[in-house]
């Protein structure tokens, strides 16, 4: 075979002595410029906008709406493969937010589209223009379309799929500042063609078959020659990444060797076919008798256990006593849907104590299985009690005593089989006592288990007790805080009074759920989705809610002493008569929030959004405001002695009543007191109140002498 031909400039890539303006940065250096600045200029399109969207949902009071379903797709499309975690349920955003997040989206996307007609029109981007560099043919003329989808799609699919490979399936996943990484490097060496294999032309070029040349030099293909690479001097690398050229006379000797090598060797090329072709019939042959054999195996089976499941229910119905008990347990042992079907049906029809215990004994023998069938009867026994009559009769407490057994198989199941719950479905299930059931006595008891991943969407679960259960899993990557984490949805769900005290309920949805008087005290419900949901009266002492989604949520009443919400976004919650006594929520989102009689002493409000809030008779005494937004806050009659202001926005903010020290001074008076050193002179220093609606003088007084500022008032 033919060895290429390797052809290349003069230092000059043309005639040196041709006149000619040149760059002092080498042509390498400024290719990889001209890639940093191409992928500086898609990021910062997308990024800006992104950035604007972010602070404008978090910082502003505008109408919030549910985010663009674009959004959400693109969303999961990208989190999928970077194994990042994804929001599921209700999301709402300001309306502004979803127009800047879809223009962060189209942005790069049109931006990158234009540059690549450009480069196909011209062979120049933007940047490769500033940096005097194009993209031409061996015939000296812009690549065109074709060529630009092949060059910059290899450009950015070869070296990505290497990184990402490495990185998926090594000990460096999930970490993305690995792959950041990785890509980086990859990219690099694609570009420069892979330099320690001496090939200099990158790899998107010769896919593309295109030249990256100096565009301050002309480019004439008749004046390069062949050069030994022996003899190369300083620089010769670089002239051999602007003009390396493979002959088309040997690039077509290396695409048709191969068709020469068969027809000079026809009988090695047919025992190659022969070859292949039987082993391609035998492969085909033993694939379908293992298949046949497969589903005869099955068949089989499945007709032994029909056959065993006839002959044990003519036995049941046969028998009495404890030979009915042996029956039960003997169909348990049967991997057969007619014997689960006909299980679940005796918790209805029997009404024998201990029969009701075998049959649930031989349901936990069957598994997760069961499930299904057991909640199809619960829907049934449900739906029966709600058409009796209220009273009390014999049918009424037969119906009662059912769904009791029914409720208590489902319990020993999920207890049972704890861990293996991903993908359960008991959304609509009635596992608590309801008006219905009021004396059944069933609580679920499901303490310090794994339940993650099951579908409890609508289901009763009032009084339940799931005290340290955990209900999130790590997926099948065995890995936290990915993609496929596998995590339980109690969205309108029924919780009240239920035992979650310690608890991981952290990326759980429970949007409209009712959680009024829970016991969540210790609980990790981080990043939790919570918009809608009923906390009245619950009680969060020192639970970890950083990052969660509480929009719109109820938490009157409730107990958040110590509770960790940084960087959660309560967008108009209702938090009446709180206490929330050293809770932190810096950074979070308390636009529109409702705080009447709340108790925030010594609470952590630093940097938090509170604009537009109802302030109102609440207890500040000793609580964090430094960079606080209280612009148009409602604070009258709140209590704010001792509390630190300064750095905080009050633009607007109501202040009639406010107290700002436990002492305030009269302006009547004779002498008025200079600033005292200690935490009180310090708290407003410094903060502008001008802006600030209904001061009274003595508040005026307060804060002329403690530092504050005011236009009018603290000349």
């Amino acid at each position: 075979m033919a060895t290429p031909t390797v052809r290349r400039s003069s230092k000059q890539l043309g005639n040196p002595k041709q006149p000619g303006k040149t760059n002092p940065l080498s042509l390498s250096s400024r290719r990889v410029a001209a890639w940093v600045a191409e992928i500086t200029l898609c990021a910062v399109s997308g990024l800006v906008p992104f950035g604007i969207g972010a602070y404008t949902n978090t910082k502003t009071n505008m109408e919030r709406v549910p985010l663009n379903p674009v959004l959400v797709a693109a969303e999961r499309t990208i989190a999928y493969p970077l194994a990042l975690p994804v929001s599921y349920g209700t999301r709402n955003v300001a309306w502004s937010t979803n127009f800047l997040w879809t223009i962060a989206i189209l942005a790069p996307l049109s931006l990158s589209c234009w540059q690549w007609y450009l480069l196909a029109k011209t062979g120049s981007t933007t940047a490769k223009r500033l940096f005097g560099i194009k993209v031409i043919t061996e015939k000296n003329q812009p690549p065109g379309y074709r060529a630009v989808l092949l060059r910059e799609g290899s450009r950015i699919a070869l070296p990505i799929s290497a990184a990402y490979m490495l990185w998926r399936y090594t000990f460096l996943f999930p970490n993305l500042a690995f792959f950041a990484v990785l890509a980086l490097l990859m990219s690099l060496a694609e570009a420069m063609g892979f330099p320690m294999l001496r090939q200099g032309r990158s790899l998107h070029d010769r896919v593309a078959d295109t030249y990256t040349v100096d565009a301050t030099i002309p480019f004439n293909p008749s004046l390069l020659r062949r050069r030994n690479k022996s003899n190369w001097g300083q620089g010769d690398e670089e002239a051999a990444i602007e003009s390396i050229v493979v002959t088309p006379q040997n690039q077509n000797q290396k695409k048709h060797s191969l068709w020469v090598w068969m027809r000079q060797n026809p009988s090695l090329t047919l025992l190659g076919v022969a070859l292949l072709s039987m082993a391609g019939v035998l492969t085909t042959l033993v694939a379908t008798q293992i298949y046949i054999q497969t589903q005869e195996n099955q068949k089989a089976v499945k007709q032994n256990n029909s056959r065993q499941f006839l002959a044990l229910e003519k036995q049941y119905y046969a028998n009495s006593g404890v030979s009915k008990q042996n029956t039960i347990v003997a169909l348990g042992t049967l991997r057969d849907t007619q014997a689960t079907i006909f299980l679940a049906g005796l918790l209805v029809k029997e009404n024998d104590p201990n029969l009701l215990k075998s049959i649930q004994q031989a349901l936990v023998s069957i598994g997760l299985p069961a499930i299904p069938e057991l909640k199809r009867m619960n829907l049934l026994l449900e739906r029966e009690l709600d058409s009796l009559s209220s009273n009390k009769t014999r049918e009424r407490e037969l119906r009662e005593q059912n769904l009791y057994a029914n409720q208590q198989a489902i319990n020993k199941i999920l207890f049972v089989y704890n861990g293996n719950t991903n993908g359960i479905d008991l959304s609509r299930t009635q596992l608590s006592e309801n008006d219905s059931t009021k004396n059944s006595g069933l609580n679920l008891a499901l303490d310090k288990v794994d339940l993650w991943g099951i579908d409890f969407k609508y289901a009763n679960l009032d009084k339940a007790s799931f005290s340290g259960s955990r209900f999130r899993g790590p997926g099948e990557d065995k890995r936290w805080d990915t993609y496929d984490d596998w995590i339980t949805d109690f969205s309108q769900a029924q919780l009240k009074q239920a035992d979650l005290s310690g608890a991981n309920l952290s990326r759980v949805l429970m949007v409209r759920t009712n959680l009024s008087r829970a016991n969540l005290n210790q609980a990790n419900l981080s990043a939790a989705r919570l918009v809608g949901a009923n906390l009245s009266s619950a009680r969060l002492a020192k639970a970890d809610l950083r990052n969660a989604v509480l929009e719109n949520a109820s938490l009157t009443g409730a107990d958040l002493g110590e509770a960790k919400l940084n960087d959660a976004d309560l967008y108009g919650a209702r938090l009446g008569r709180v206490v929330a006594i050293g809770t932190q929520l810096s950074n979070a989102n308390l636009i529109k929030t409702e705080w009447q009689g709340a108790d925030l002493s010594s609470a952590y409000l630093d940097r938090a959004n509170l604009s537009n809030a109802n302030l109102s008779a609440t207890r500040l005494t000793g609580a964090i405001l430094r960079s606080s937004n209280l612009q148009n806050a409602n604070l009258r009659n709140a209590d704010l002695s001792l509390a630190d202001l300064r750095g905080a926005n009050l633009a607007g903010a109501d202040f009639q009543g406010t107290i700002l020290s436990p002492r305030q001074q009269n302006p009547a008076d004779k002498f008025v007191e200079t600033p005292t050193t200690g935490v009180q002179s310090a708290v407003i220093r410094g903060v502008d109140f001008s802006q600030v609606k209904n001061l009274d003088d003595n508040q005026k007084a307060y804060i002329c002498t403690q530092g504050g500022l005011h236009n009018k008032y603290c000349p």
